[in-house]
């Protein structure tokens, strides 16, 4: 049974937001934020449950997408995600 990727918790804010005052970070600052590998980074992106902009060869990723990961709304336990 496939699942869905988690929605950024305020959808509305994050579309109403310049683009010019989102912060983005590499998949290696994602990865020391999130304490994982910049494989599993870049696993998240590409199964969807990660969002990401392709940059060349490279991705950046919304620093809120990365908090939103690690801290889902309305999860009252800890999941082992990965």
């Amino acid at each position: 049974m496939a699942t869905t990727p988690p929605q950024p918790r305020d959808q509305a804010d994050q579309a109403e937001q310049p683009l010019n005052e989102v912060k983005f970070l590499t998949l290696a600052e994602a990865a020391a934020v999130m304490r994982v590998s910049e494989r599993t980074v870049r696993r998240l992106i590409q199964s969807g449950h990660l969002p990401a902009i392709a940059v060349g060869q490279s991705f950046r990723i919304p620093e809120r997408a990365v908090h939103d990961f690690l801290h889902p709304v309305g999860r009252r336990t800890p999941v082992n995600r990965i």
